[in-house]
C-alpha cells in the first residue's frame, strides 16, 4: 500500500506535431510527445518516454540505463542514447529541489483515478486473450496496479506501460494480463492511489448467455412446431384454391 502522501512533481517538455487545415483552424492529425520527463520526490523516481498518438514508443530504464522499445521492430530503424534521458532527469531533479525550497514543500493535489477493464479481443472460452486495465486521470503519477484471479494475486503474464501524458497534465496507464477465458474464472484489477480512500477493485468476468430452462426450451419448441403446422395448413389451402381456380378456367362458358 502506498503510504507517503507528501509528493512534489516536476513535469516535462512536450513537442506536438500538428497540421493546419485551410490556413485557419488547427487540426491535430498526429500528436507526438518527445522527451516526456517526469521526476518526483517520492522514491525518488522518474521516467523518460517518447509517445506517438497516445501510444508509448519507448522508455528509458533509468536503473539499467538502457532504452526499452515497445513497438515491435522500432529498435531496428531507430535508436536513442539513454544518457540523454539520464541528463534530463538530473536537470529535473535539480529544478525540483529549487522549486521545493521556494514553494515551502507544497504537496500535490491527489486526483481520483478512473478505472476500466476490457478484453483486447472478443472473448471466446478456451481461446487465449488479454485483459486491459485502463487507469485514467492519474495525478500524481504514483500508483500500484495488480491483478487478481478468483481473489488470488496473479504475477505471471502481466505487464504495464509507463505513465502516458495527457494535455491536462494528468496521466494514464494501462496494465495487461494474458489469460485463458473460462466460465469458472473471474478477474479484478486492483488499483491503489493516494486519491482513493481504499484500494479499488474493478471486476471483470466473461459474459456467458444463461442456458434456457427446460420449461422455456419446451415452450420455444412448441411455438416453433405450431408455426410450422400453421405454415403447412396455409400452404395447403392456397394450393387447393389454386387447383380449383385452374380447373374452373378450363371449362368453356355458355354459347
Amino acid at each position: 500500500m502506498i503510504l507517503n502522501k507528501a509528493l512534489i512533481l516536476g513535469v516535462f517538455a512536450l513537442t506536438t506535431l500538428m497540421s493546419s487545415c485551410g490556413g485557419e483552424d488547427i487540426v491535430a492529425d498526429h500528436v507526438a510527445s518527445y522527451g516526456v520527463n517526469v521526476y518526483q520526490s517520492y522514491g525518488p523516481s522518474g521516467q523518460y518516454t517518447h509517445e506517438f498518438d497516445g501510444d508509448e514508443q519507448f522508455y528509458v530504464d533509468l536503473k539499467k540505463k538502457e532504452t526499452i522499445f515497445w513497438l515491435p521492430g522500432l529498435n531496428k530503424v531507430a535508436g536513442f542514447d539513454p544518457q540523454g534521458a539520464l541528463n534530463n532527469i538530473a536537470i529535473g531533479k535539480h529544478n525540483l529541489d529549487i522549486i521545493t525550497q521556494h514553494s515551502n514543500s507544497t504537496a500535490a493535489t491527489n486526483e481520483v483515478p478512473e478505472v476500466t477493464v476490457f478484453p483486447k479481443s472478443p472473448v471466446v472460452l478456451g481461446q487465449p486473450n488479454i485483459l486491459i486495465c485502463l487507469v485514467d486521470n492519474i495525478f500524481p503519477p504514483v500508483i500500484n496496479i495488480t491483478w487478481l484471479s478468483n481473489g488470488r494475486s496473479v504475477t505471471e503474464g502481466v505487464s504495464e506501460t509507463s505513465f502516458l501524458s495527457k494535455s491536462d497534465h494528468s496521466f494514464l496507464k494501462m496494465a495487461y494480463l494474458t489469460f485463458l477465458p473460462s466460465a469458472d474464472d473471474v478477474y479484478d484489477c486492483k488499483v491503489e492511489h493516494w486519491g482513493l480512500d481504499e484500494p479499488l477493485l474493478k471486476h471483470w468476468e466473461p459474459e456467458i448467455p444463461a442456458p434456457m430452462s427446460e420449461v422455456t426450451e419446451t415452450v420455444v419448441c412448441a411455438l416453433g412446431l405450431s408455426v410450422g403446422l400453421v405454415g403447412i395448413i396455409v400452404g395447403t389451402v392456397f394450393i387447393i384454391q389454386g387447383l380449383r381456380s385452374a380447373g374452373a378456367s378450363r371449362h368453356p362458358g355458355p354459347l
